[in-house]
């Protein structure tokens, strides 16, 4: 469907629904208040075991009464609006758009890269639980709002950031490495972009730090040589390496090279033929962005405030609402799907499908699929350079696989329409990833029939050996909530010195679930703690044009939404090659 800003056909249509929210707004907000105020996290029960008992309990007996009050009056209220709102959900589009207009278009697309014959491309994706806070607040997160605002500060501070690949001589002698938040220089937002020109150095003033017995220089797109031998010269800086697609495309082959003993950068390391790190930061020139469970309306405003000088197109409050047609979904939705995208490129096409097998609390949502085709660029023949995305977040409950199973086969055969309908004679596609929080993971025995799904013979995954079994080097994504604001996790450094030692990390991480009735035998002899990993990205090649192929240049497990959600995000980045 053509990309409107608005969701609605027409301004009268868009007022009305204004005016029916506006009437509904108040009671939502005292409900869920209200909630809040009986609900709290651990970190909130910990500061009120400081306050008089007595004054806790007045507060929560005249608070509770206060908002009671006020809810019987605004249910009215609400009502008359909900008469306004709810018709108007059949005629809205699925999604709301929003275009940044101060970023130029040669910004937004990718040029060059056809003269080398390779690009690179980087996915994140995350899961926010940006609920309404008193729901919320089951999840052991509060503060929705403020969460929105400073998770979106916090990816703006990843992504902007220079690349900067350290090599360890010695890793055994050296602690892990992670840019300080202290020596990163500030980036313009303007000149962000895979195509943009690089920023310069920062002074060495504030580009240096020692860590443990190496220093490490920091500046724009360097690599630097950090031996841990206090008698060796401290900084050999080699020539860039390639950060973003405008490099890798400059660089072309002349950006690879051997590397020392041991490749580290920021806690890089290489095995089994992948790169992938720990980081506290999200990866730098991340191109397009998924985040699930951007339920509240006023949190996916305030993430888009905060993304929009960085990605200048974005998809936010994706679904539907109220009843909708059989055919469409099945019961009455209080929530929209939770997904969100935004993207560094153009958004060419956009459509998103409800799950109708939806089953329990996981029906007040509607989940689903949303499709996007992007614009990267213009190959050397003036043909249309495109990208195909896809984020989906699937049926949560544990022990109905059969629902999960269902809704694969659904998003296998979306994207399939998708892609037939959309996609052009005349046009090159270069990626074709699928990324979301599938809700259950590839080493838990309840999980024994989402892991031999079809879609996994379609689409790869970088983080899977088989079905059943991970690669050594993988991290699970999903923290145990009790947890959260335990020191050992409550800091982007914190958390990712747990993730990378086992005996921690199996304290934090969920474990598998087990099959019913059957005990739990985890990890095998031999094999890793890696717990459950439900939150992927996935990429496919059989569907990109046949003189293109891409390899895995890394994936990243990130933790610098450390206490502001229950999931660690996951990044990727794919390098594209032209055949000769």
């Amino acid at each position: 469907m053509a990309l409107q800003l608005s969701p609605f056909p027409n301004q009268c249509a868009a007022g009305v629904h204004a005016v029916g929210w506006a009437l509904i707004q108040p009671c939502f907000w005292i409900l869920n208040n209200l909630i809040a105020l009986w609900k709290s996290t651990t970190l909130e029960k910990t500061r009120q075991l400081g306050q008089e008992l007595h004054r806790h309990r007045v507060k929560l007996v005249f608070g509770s009464i206060l908002f009671f009050f006020l809810l019987i009056i605004s249910c009215l209220i609400a009502f008359f609006g909900f008469i306004l709102w709810a018709p108007l959900q059949l005629c809205r589009r699925p999604f709301s758009y929003h275009k940044e207009t101060q970023i130029s278009p040669e910004k937004e697309t990718h040029r060059g890269f056809e003269l080398v014959g390779k690009a690179s491309f980087g996915f994140a994706t995350a899961n926010l639980c940006l609920l309404p806070d008193g729901l919320a607040r089951f999840n052991n997160l509060g503060h929705t709002q403020r969460r929105a605002t400073a998770i979106g500060q916090h990816i703006v501070q990843g992504v902007c950031r220079p690349h900067i690949r350290i090599f360890v001589d010695s890793p055994s002698s050296c602690g892990t490495l992670s840019p300080s938040n202290s020596i990163l220089p500030t980036v313009n937002p303007s000149t962000y972009g895979a195509t943009d020109k690089q920023a310069q150095p920062p002074s060495s003033n504030s580009s240096v730090r020692e860590y443990a017995e190496g220093s490490v220089a920091v500046s724009n797109s360097q690599v630097v040589y950090v031996p841990c031998d206090d008698t060796e010269d401290p900084l050999t800086v080699s020539p860039p390496l390639f950060n973003s697609n405008q490099n890798s495309n400059q660089q072309g082959q002349a950006g690879h090279r051997s590397a020392p003993r041991a490749l580290l950068s920021q806690g890089l390391r290489q095995q089994d033929d992948i790169t992938w790190e720990v980081s506290s930061l999200f990866p730098p020139n991340v191109d397009i962005l998924c985040l699930e469970e951007v339920f509240d309306k006023r949190a996916a405003q305030k993430l888009t405030n905060a993304l929009k000088p960085v990605f200048g197109h974005i998809l936010y409050d994706v679904g539907v609402y109220s009843f909708q047609p059989p055919c469409k979904c099945n019961t009455f939705k209080f929530f929209n799907s939770g997904l969100f995208v935004a993207s560094r490129f153009p958004i060419l096409e956009a459509q998103y499908h409800c799950f109708p097998n939806s089953r329990g609390e996981d029906a007040l949502a509607a989940k689903g699929l949303l499709s996007t085709k992007v614009l990267i660029g213009k190959n050397d023949k003036q043909k249309n350079v495109v990208g195909f995305f896809n984020c989906t977040h699937l049926h949560a409950p544990e022990g109905e696989g059969e629902i999960r199973c269902e809704q694969l086969n659904m998003v296998a055969e979306w994207i399939g329409d998708f892609q037939a309908a959309n996609r052009k004679p005349d046009e090159d596609v270069v990626f074709d990833v699928l990324c979301g929080d599938f809700n259950f993971d590839n080493c838990s025995p309840d999980d024994t029939l989402e892991q031999n799904h079809r879609l996994f013979d379609e689409y790869r995954d970088p983080c899977r050996a088989g079905p059943g079994k991970e690669k050594p080097w993988v991290i699970g994504t999903l923290l145990e909530q009790p947890t959260l604001y335990e020191d050992n996790i409550n800091t982007p450094e914190n958390l990712q010195r747990t993730l990378e030692r086992e005996e921690l990390r199996k304290q934090y991480i969920s474990p598998p679930v087990p099959a019913r009735d059957c005990p739990l035998v985890y990890p095998e002899p031999g094999q890793p703690w890696i717990g459950r990993r439900i939150d992927y990205i996935l990429y496919r090649e059989i569907s990109i044009s046949r003189h293109y192929r891409t390899e895995v240049e890394e994936v990243t497990f990130i933790t610098q939404l450390a206490s502001l959600t229950d999931h660690v995000p996951v990044g990727l980045r794919l390098n594209v090659i032209m055949d000769s």
